[in-house]
């Protein structure tokens, strides 16, 4: 019997991640961000309190664009600004994760770049909306491949930077966080099951700005080498 109905069978791809010295990939399943996590940060962008726990929203994983890609500029927002962030990737699932052990869930460290339709995040937060329509949208998260922590190592200090066009726009250390990484992942593994092929943003320094069509983003990270993405034509 032949059925007039349309099939909604979509073969979806899981986004993925190179890994530093490995052929295979790491599958992306979830990524979490961390908001306001540098005291300067806080202070540049005029909100909340620096003593505050810290707090998490998500982007789609098929946000992820992977190093040396063309980024799109997105619709909606005449605001499109950048965020460089420590990325760290879970390798072993947990849940209520003390701080002692949260390390041993680490399977290893990427740059990313927390893209913002700005515009659209300062109108959520004045209306208390969530943030998505700042945060979440197409081609948002981009981000580096993964290091491993056999080769990288844990990171808790080591200068953080980006630059738009060869000139520097933020600048700081991974040890100026006021939430270090297994503080990170013990707070959101309260709220979640954390499993391997989750992504955690860190949170950013100080210095977020715009981009514009044309320009060249560089993000670096000390142990983890630079990553680079050129901002595309609006409409492209």
């Amino acid at each position: 019997m032949t059925s007039n109905q349309p099939s909604f069978a979509v073969a979806l791809e899981t986004p993925v991640l190179p890994v530093v010295g490995a052929t295979e990939l790491y599958p992306v399943r979830r990524v979490y961000c961390v908001g306001r996590n540098y005291v300067a940060h806080i202070r540049e962008m005029k909100e909340g309190d620096e003593r505050d726990l810290p707090f998490f929203f998500q982007k789609p994983s098929d946000a992820i664009i992977l190093d040396g890609a063309e980024l799109a500029y997105p619709p909606y927002t005449d605001d499109f600004q950048f965020e460089i962030e420590l990325v760290v990737a879970i390798g072993k699932t947990g849940r209520d994760i003390p701080v002692t052990a949260a390390l041993d869930h680490v399977f290893g460290y990427a740059i990313g770049i927390d893209m913002t339709r700005r515009d659209r995040q300062r109108e959520a937060r004045e209306r208390m909306l969530p943030w998505e329509m700042g945060k979440s949208f197409d081609e948002s998260a981009p981000c580096g491949p993964l290091h491993p922590v056999a080769q990288s190592g844990h990171l808790a200090q080591g200068a953080i930077a980006l630059s738009v066009n060869g000139k520097p726009r933020q600048t700081g250390d991974l040890s100026h966080m006021i939430w270090n990484v297994p503080e990170i992942i013990a707070n959101l593994s309260t709220q979640y099951v954390l499993k391997p092929g989750d992504l955690i943003f860190t949170g950013t320094p100080a210095g977020v700005g715009a981009v514009q069509p044309g320009d060249r983003i560089e993000g670096t990270i000390a142990g983890l080498g630079a990553i680079h993405f050129t901002v595309a034509a609006k409409g492209a």
